[in-house]
């Protein structure tokens, strides 16, 4: 049996919508057995299928080729996550990390942010004493 990739991502939840399922296909985010996807392309049982979600690259084995959304519950029957565990450490660091710089187009960010921000780039070394300046001239 063989299913549309696009609709294979979207059917095993890999992505919420199939429009956003064809749209990484188009971006080269997707590959089949190492091949880049068109969102047109078929897999198969059998086939190994690489997906790019920024830092981490998923990788899945495909048990059943299918094009009809599923239950989360049904979903290990329809693939095998063989994703591999340094991979999962690195998204795990993005996220410990990640707080100073900020993705875009997650808008200004918060006093909170700011201040997390300053308190973490502050360094007791640096701080001078402004006693020192005279600011009235």
């Amino acid at each position: 049996m063989e299913a549309r990739i696009d609709k294979w991502l979207w059917s095993v939840r890999i992505f919420k919508t199939r429009t956003i399922a064809a749209e990484a296909c188009k971006k080269g985010r997707i590959s089949i057995n190492g091949a880049q996807a068109k969102p047109s392309k078929t897999v198969r049982e059998g086939d190994t299928v690489q997906v790019r979600k920024a830092p981490v690259t998923y990788s899945f084995k495909v048990l059943q080729a299918i094009e009809n959304r599923v239950g989360a519950k049904l979903v290990p029957e329809m693939m095998e996550n063989m994703t591999p565990q340094d991979q999962y450490e690195l998204l795990e660091m993005n996220r410990i990390g990640g707080f100073v710089k900020r993705a875009a187009g997650l808008g200004r960010p918060t006093k909170k942010d700011r201040r997390d921000m300053d308190d973490f780039l502050q360094d007791s070394t640096t701080q001078t004493d402004f006693e020192e300046f005279d600011f009235d001239e």
